[in-house]
């Protein structure tokens, strides 16, 4: 089962020319729709006098939740070649957006497709990619003098401890990678006095 994902560190910019037309790329992390807005926004706001601001973007390890948008370019000249961009590089959680100044010369749809493609490219080739593991996390109750069973799972199986308090009933958040998941939830249900809370 695939548990890992790659994504990149930090906001990345590039920029590309083509017959005059200038091509600044930006590559940025994000975690939800309303994030890719956001950024959208800024990017408007800074760049007011430009013609164009398209992008596209991936999100969810599964990269499953992902839109591309052309800002006015003919049909599939902009959003299309920088989502491909990111799925050649297999990446998700990440916005690439692209502003256009346009130089006089038109590039017609070929040389529109391959500008964008490539500020994208270059986005990207700027950008720090790392591999994220996908992460569960699971947390519940125990009776103290069950202390060292959880421990023992906890020694053995090395997921994070989020969270822990140890009063008459002891509490605990673990997070692990999706693939021991399971096998954690296992051991745990096994442990005395034991209950999930979820």
């Amino acid at each position: 089962m695939e548990d890992t994902f790659r994504t990149i560190v930090n906001a990345s910019k590039a920029i590309y020319t083509e017959k005059r037309s200038k091509f600044i790329a930006y590559a940025i992390p994000v975690l939800s729709a309303d994030e890719v807005k956001a950024e959208i926004e800024k990017l408007r706001k800074e760049y007011y006098d430009a013609r164009h601001v398209c992008w596209a973007y991936m999100l969810g390890a599964d990269r499953k939740d992902f839109r591309a948008n052309d800002d006015g370019e003919p049909s599939g000249t902009a959003g299309k070649p920088i989502l491909g961009q990111i799925n050649s590089n297999e990446l998700t959680n990440i916005l690439i957006a692209v502003v256009r100044y346009f130089g006089g010369i038109k590039l017609g749809t070929s040389g529109l497709i391959v500008a964008y493609r490539e500020a994208a490219a270059e986005a990207i080739r700027e950008a720090e990619i790392v591999k994220k593991t996908v992460d569960c996390q699971i947390s519940f109750g125990f009776e103290y003098p069950f202390m060292n069973d959880v421990m023992k799972i906890v020694k053995d199986l090395e997921p994070t401890i989020l969270n822990q308090s140890y009063e008459m009933d002891c509490l605990m958040t673990l997070e692990i990678r999706k693939a021991k998941f399971e096998e954690l939830r296992n051991r745990l249900e096994k442990v005395e006095s034991l209950k999930f809370i979820e």
